[in-house]
Order: C-alpha cells, then structure tokens, then sequence
C-alpha cells in the first residue's frame, strides 16, 4: 500500500483535507506564539519576575531562563516523539498544544518577585522549560501528521504550511503586543498590560483544541496499528541501531544544521544587524522587516510545491549554497544601502586595536552571563557593540589596549581593577568622542537609509530561508520509517534548529569581536551551510514520492 488514498486527491484538495492542514498549522502557530513572547517581552518580564534577586541566584535564573528554551527542545523531541510514536500522532501533538497554552497562561498570572519572592524566577524558569518541551513534540507531531495524510506527489506542498508556522506566531505575537500596547498605554503596559498577551492565549488554545478534536489518526499510524506493528520501545529502537543513528546524524548535518542557521540568519540576524551594527531605528526596522517577512512567506508553499515536482534535494542544496556563496556580499550591500556614512567612515578613517594577543579572550557568551574583563576584551567588545571594524595588532610592553581612531587614541582599562568604574565612564567618553569625530554615526539617518534597496536585499536572504525551510518537513518525514518517525524527525530538526540556530546570535558577536570585522560573524553560518551543502550532496538521498507508510 502507499500512503496515497485516493489517486484523485492529487488533483484537488477536499474539505477534510483543508481541515487537516489548517487545525496541524493553526496549532504550531499558536506554540510559536506563545514561544516568542516570552522573548518580545523580556525586559517587562525582568523588571517583575527577576527583580530583587540575588547576584548568584540571578545568574542561575538567567541562565536558566535564557536557555530553557533552545536546549530542552531536543529532551522534548524525545518524550513526546516516544510517546507520539507508541499512542498516535493526533493524541501526543493534543498534549503538547495544551502543555504550551497551559505554561503560557500561567506566566501571565504569576505573581512577581515583589509578591512571592525568589518563587516567581523559579516558576517562570519551570514554565519555560515546558514551553521548550512543549515545542520539542508539537513540530514532529503536525509535521508528521500532515505529510502521513498527503499523497505521495503533494507532501511538499502539504507539509510546507507547516513551515510558514514560525513567521507567522512571530507575526500575530508583535500584532497582538502592539494591539494590547496601544490600547493600554506604555505606562500601565509596562505595569500589568504585558501580562494580556499571555493570558489571550487561552483562547487560541481553546480555539485549536476544538479543532484538533475534529481530526482522525494519521492513515499511516492507523495501518501500523491495524497490524501490531507499533514500536513497543521508540527511543530504544531509534538509538539502539546503527542504521537510525546514522540517518539522524545525516538529516542533522545534511538537512537541519544548515537550514536553521540559514534561516535564522535571514529572520533574526538580519534584525540583529540593522538594530545593532547598523543602528537603523527600531521602528523603521521592524517596519522594513515585516514587509520582507510579507512578501516572501508564500515562498515556503512556493518552494515546497517545487520540491514534490523537482525533489527536495536540490532546492534545499541550492539554498544551503546561495547562502554560502552570497551571504558576505549581501550583508555588505545591507550596510551600503542602510547607513551608508558607516561604509564611508570605515574607509575614510579605518581603526586600529593595539594589544597582546594572549589577554584577549574568545567572547562566546550564549546565556549573557559571563564577564570578559581584560582591557583587550573590554575594547573589544565596545568596539563590537559600536558597530564598527577594526584592524587587530599586536601590542609590545604597554599593559592596556589602546584603540586608535584616525589622529585619536583612546587607552582601554582592566575591567577588574578597583578604579574600573570611573575608568569606564573615560573610555566611554573617549571612543564615544573619536568615533563622532572621525564620522562614524552613533545611529543611522533614517533619512539616507535606502528603504526599497534595504528591503530587497532582505527579501533576498529570506527566500533562502524559504528554500531551505519549505521542503524540509516533506523530506524529514521522508528519511523514516513509520515505527519510529516521530522521534527520529523531531530529534535532528530540534537540534539543528535549537542549537545551531539558536546559538547563532552569540556565535557570531565572538567572532567579530574577535576578528574586528562586522561581517566575520557571517563565517559560523557560511560555514554551517557549506557543511550541510556537502553532506546533502554526498550522503542525503532524494526522498520525493517517497511511500510513507513503509514500516
């Protein structure tokens, strides 16, 4: 048998088939939804939960909270891909969608610090790692579920719905925030308003819990169960053969790895660097944002309808390589079309770091708890933060960097000495002061920003996340068998996007800092993507057609 019902179907959806695809979305954008408000809203969050706490407490809860989210997804991936691979796809992603909504309406009603003391951190730390759990299931169980009920020659354009889920929580997580912000005023928002968002969410949990309860169990798992063939132990039977490790090490460095940093660059990185590097206004930016995420978010259905015609190997392939080649002059482009005197003074007056190569440090701080304090290390990253590039050079017997800008030079301090706080209000003083001067601008002119150039530049490295994302359910889906789907998708997919992805951020501002170059950041995604280029070429197989319900 083949997973396909009826040879029709390829021809024209039917209403069961427009529910199935709508109730498997609607669900995994409500999870992002609630996934990304916690970050949207995270200095509110701060000053109500995490106020008050202790220095070594805080740093715990911090790096708790900030990493509950990425590294539990893969734990999440494991239980609820067990669980939805011994009891069914319909009932397991149920679980996850009211484990999400029910953590998230709770943050909403948690007391602050101020109320329950060291309580509150601690519960918004456990709600988080729900979410991360919550999310580490919800993915593989609708992914699997759609592509278990496509025909063979539609699972690309079925399951590429699934794949628009991200940007569009994203979406209704900024539209619902600024809503409730607008009717509140920024006052009582910062008070008690930015709790609604959170609380609204038990209506869209409503609403997709009634929906999914509409829905049958997978055809696929439906035949496995028909014929005793359900894994008695998933987990077991996927990590205990050789043959399931690989194929899951494959789809992690030949599919995931490089489709998250991919992604995540074109979606996250490029707001990091226009607000960060660039200085381009918040507003303005998030404007240029949505209208790229508008217009290229068909492009995920665009490129997985592709994929069931051509194969998902290529697209994804080209993508994973588009980026790679493209990515240093994209990004080189962004800086000439949104804050062109930061190109001009970068030529016109280029800076120079003068300091002993072993006290500078590797600045990888995922968690933004750890303290870099070396005068080398305290230059290196105002420099970063500035926005700037700079040359590095060895420094003889002199105890401190000192950074040169044009005719300026500015002595860096030692971040641990007793005089360090009135020694960084001078070296803030003094860069501030050499950067002005040589022209580098604090922020961007909005009046030079070049709106319609800086937009297609993003569109661009957006499509190559569409590229990479659209097909990736279809053929994830693909790669196993059905005894034990669930689990072995979910893993690689929540890896690769949990921690490539997530740590691309933090990868990134090391790298330049360390190496002075506001693009070199752009290696750890270059090189990411031409790894899973060369491991999609070699070793990934082309899964189009594939028949899914081969147990």
């Amino acid at each position: 048998m083949t997973a396909v019902l009826e040879p029709s179907r390829s021809d024209k959806m039917t209403g069961k088939d427009h529910v199935i695809i709508f109730a498997s979305s609607l669900g995994t954008i409500f999870e992002w939804y609630d996934f990304f408000l916690a970050g949207a809203l995270a200095t509110y969050i701060s000053s109500t939960i995490f106020s008050g706490v202790n220095p070594t407490a805080a740093f715990i809860l911090t790096l708790l909270s900030f990493a509950a989210g990425f590294a539990v997804r893969p734990l999440g991936a494991v239980v609820f891909g067990r669980l939805g691979d011994k009891l069914g796809r319909k009932y397991t992603f149920m679980v996850t969608i009211v484990l999400m909504g029910a953590s998230t309406f709770f943050v909403g009603l948690l007391p602050g610090y101020a109320t329950i003391g060291i309580i509150s951190p601690i519960a918004f730390v456990a709600m988080r790692m729900l979410q991360g759990l919550a999310l580490g299931g919800e993915y593989g169980g609708a992914a699997t579920y759609v592509a278990e009920h496509a025909p063979s020659d539609r699972r690309g354009s079925w399951t590429s719905w699934i794949q628009m889920t991200a940007t569009l929580g994203l979406f209704l997580s900024l539209i619902v925030i600024s809503g409730v912000r607008t009717g509140t005023g920024e006052t009582d928002f910062a008070k008690w308003g930015w709790r609604i968002p959170f609380l609204l969410s038990v209506i869209l949990l409503g609403v997709s819990v009634w929906i999914r309860l509409q829905l049958s169990e997978s055809p696929a798992f439906k035949k496995m169960h028909a014929e005793g063939k359900v894994s008695k132990a998933p987990v077991k039977e996927a990590f205990g053969q050789w043959k399931n490790i690989r194929m899951m090490l494959i789809a992690l460095f030949g599919v995931t790895a490089g489709e998250a940093v991919v992604w995540y660059t074109g979606q996250f990185y490029t707001l990091f660097f226009l607000n960060q590097t660039l200085k381009i206004d918040a507003q303005l930016t998030n404007t240029i944002l949505i209208i790229a995420l508008a217009v290229t978010s068909p492009f995920y259905v665009v490129f997985g309808t592709l994929s069931d015609r051509f194969g998902r190997k290529p697209i994804m392939l080209a993508g994973c390589l588009l980026a790679a080649f493209t990515y240093i002059p994209a990004f080189k482009a962004l800086t000439h079309y949104a804050n062109p005197a930061l190109e001009q003074a970068q030529q016109r007056a280029p800076i120079v770091l003068f300091a002993d190569p072993a006290n500078c440090s590797f600045q990888f701080n995922p968690v933004g708890t750890a303290n870099f304090t070396s005068s080398c290390d305290v230059a290196k990253a105002a420099l970063s933060k500035a926005g700037v590039s700079y040359e590095n050079r060895p420094l003889g017997d002199h105890p401190a960097a000192t950074i040169q800008i044009g005719q300026a030079t500015i002595e860096s301090y030692d971040g641990r000495s007793p005089e360090a706080a009135s020694e960084s209000k001078r070296f803030v003083a003094g860069l501030k002061d050499a950067l002005g001067t040589a022209g580098y601008p604090l922020k961007a002119d909005s009046s030079l920003v070049n709106v319609p150039m800086t937009i297609m530049v993003l569109i661009v490295l957006m499509l190559y996340g569409t590229m990479v994302y659209g097909p990736m359910a279809a053929m994830l889906v693909e790669c196993f068998p059905t005894r034990i789907r669930y689990t072995c998708l979910s893993v690689p997919y929540h890896i690769g996007n949990g921690w490539f992805g997530g740590f691309l951020p933090a990868s990134a501002f090391a790298i330049v800092a360390a190496e002075g170059n506001i693009f070199s950041g752009l290696w750890y995604p270059v090189v990411i993507a031409g790894v899973t280029a060369a491991v999609c070429l070699i070793f990934v197989r082309e899964t189009a057609g594939k028949v899914v319900d081969d147990l």
